[in-house]
């Protein structure tokens, strides 16, 4: 029998990773092209043609092939609008990971619709996509927005001063945040935002560079004890609506560019396979809190899923699948965040 690599570009859903496996005649092992274990962003080149994709107002986003960065519009007036691409892996506060990006703000306008007079955020980050494009999501709400986690900036507008503030929130909405200001990000400078969550101490660490300079400090958001769980498989730059908050509103323009991700390792990894005595067999390395189920299927459409599914260990995990008679055989296993 051969091996070889199947390469399946931009796969991915919102709360499953699947990594198919082909045995019969010839044994294929599929990977997520789109992120797994991270990847970096420089925008050199078209990233429609690649990963990323647009939701909500299109018109907001712009891959600039001139300067080789990603031309973003906040406008609150407009929809839930996200310039993303999928991680590849679902990270959760159980998990070390980390997003590094510059950011440079050409023009703030805090407050732009009258009825709104008040300060609305600069926000990009982490996200479930599922949740985030779902109808239901309101950030300016402040309780219907789950899965989260970004840096924010919100320009001084009315009584409130210029804010950093980078936020977590749990599958229930529930905020774990800070608020250092006055910090305000003055139009025209270079920023180098970086964002390092520590699962053991449950804490999401912001630094910040301007022009190269050290800036800040900003303070860190650490996860209480009644903070639940977050399930983040998606980056995104953010133009949020700002329908749900009663007083603030903003539009802004910026560049968005050299964006790099940290992710854990994906979890599946080191596949072998194999069949004997009309037994296939099927070993991987698996990882702790994932749930792993085997499916089979002849024709590639209607998929079995074969039981017993296994709680994931951090080491060699086994699935068989016995009095496999087909000729022709196709399996993969199904990885969930439980």
């Amino acid at each position: 029998m051969t091996n070889r690599i199947l390469a399946q570009a931009c796969a991915g859903r919102a709360r499953l990773r699947h990594w198919p496996l082909v045995i019969g005649h010839s044994l294929w092992l599929a990977a997520l092209s789109c992120g797994a274990a991270g990847f970096s962003e420089a925008f050199t080149s078209d990233p429609l043609a690649r990963c990323w994709r647009r939701h909500g107002d299109a018109s907001l986003f712009h891959w600039n092939a001139t300067n080789g960065t990603l031309d973003v519009t906040w406008d609150s007036s407009r929809p839930n609008s996200f310039f993303a691409r999928p991680l590849g892996n679902v990270v959760t506060k159980s998990d070390d990971f980390a997003l590094e990006f510059d950011l440079r703000l050409d023009e703030v306008i805090p407050g732009p619709n009258p009825a709104k007079p008040s300060t609305f955020q600069v926000a990009l980050g982490l996200l479930n996509w599922r949740a985030a494009t779902n109808t239901a999501f309101r950030r300016g709400t402040g309780h219907d927005s789950p899965h989260l986690v970004e840096f924010s900036y919100f320009p001084e507008a009315d009584f409130i001063a210029a804010t950093v503030s980078p936020a977590i929130t749990s599958s229930n909405s529930q905020f774990a945040t800070s608020f250092t200001y006055p910090l305000a990000m003055p139009v025209g400078d270079a920023f180098h935002i970086a964002l390092r969550y520590t699962a053991t101490n449950r804490t999401l660490v912001t630094t910040m560079t301007r022009n190269g300079l050290p800036f800040g400090p900003v303070e860190s958001v650490t996860l209480g004890a009644s903070f639940t769980d977050f399930r983040a498989d998606t980056l995104s730059i953010h133009s949020y609506s700002d329908v749900g908050d009663l007083y603030g509103s903003i539009f802004a323009r910026g560049v968005v560019d050299n964006v790099v991700v940290t992710l854990p390792p994906p979890p599946v990894l080191a596949v072998t396979i194999m069949r004997s005595n009309h037994v296939n067999l099927v070993e991987f390395t698996g990882r702790t809190n994932w749930l792993y189920q085997l499916e089979a299927t002849a024709d590639l459409v209607n998929w079995t899923t074969l039981p017993p599914a296994q709680t994931g260990i951090e080491g060699r995990m086994t699935f068989s699948e016995t009095n496999a008679v087909a000729s022709q055989r196709f399996h993969r296993i199904r990885a969930e965040r439980p």
